[in-house]
């Protein structure tokens, strides 16, 4: 009982850093800095309370910045951003499992592998399928998503991995969490 009220709190801790810091920087109107803070939390999510914590922090996200009107506002993007979140986390879990977290080469190994799994997921979902074919935007509105799910989700995904690799092993010894070699 005591591992599962730990678990609830630390995943809901996650979360409601991930709505904060959406609320915050977005005012600031750079999807650089919201994008990478964001992808940040997801892995430490999946780093510090594991697959389950990632996960839920991953899905549910999403939903949050839409409720809060923090993120895109139509509905059918937020599922496919659900499925980038997690994909990202997956990527890191299988990557390094319950291993590897002070591991260099796994770390940058897992960067690397979830950017590339994150972005090619976000732009096959909503560049090639949601924007032509399911929201038949109009032309600028469609550029304008189509910028977003592209090239930045694979950038802000790399700034996000690269600072969990600065702090991951750091964060887990200051907590305690065994480091299997």
């Amino acid at each position: 009982m005591k591992n599962k009220t730990l678990w609830i709190t630390q995943t809901a801790v996650l979360l409601a850093l991930v709505v904060v810091v959406q609320a915050f920087t977005t005012s600031f109107g750079n999807t650089f800095i919201t994008g990478s803070l964001v992808n940040l939390i997801l892995i430490l999510g999946v780093g510090l309370v594991g697959l389950w914590g990632g996960l839920s922090v991953a899905l549910l996200s999403p939903i949050f910045a839409f409720f809060f009107k923090i993120g895109p506002t139509m509905w059918q993007l937020i599922l496919c951003i659900a499925i980038g979140n997690a994909v990202l986390v997956l990527v890191w879990w299988f990557v390094l499992g319950t291993h590897g977290y002070n591991q260099y080469p796994r770390l940058i190994g897992a960067t690397i592998a979830g950017a590339v799994a994150k972005f090619l997921t976000l732009y096959l979902l909503i560049v090639k399928l949601m924007v032509p074919l399911i929201l038949q935007l109009p032309e600028p509105q469609a550029s304008v998503v189509s910028a977003t799910f592209s090239y930045p989700q694979l950038v802000t995904a790399l700034l996000g991995g690269t600072m969990a690799v600065l702090l991951m092993p750091q964060l887990r010894k200051i907590l305690g969490l065994k480091i299997k070699v």
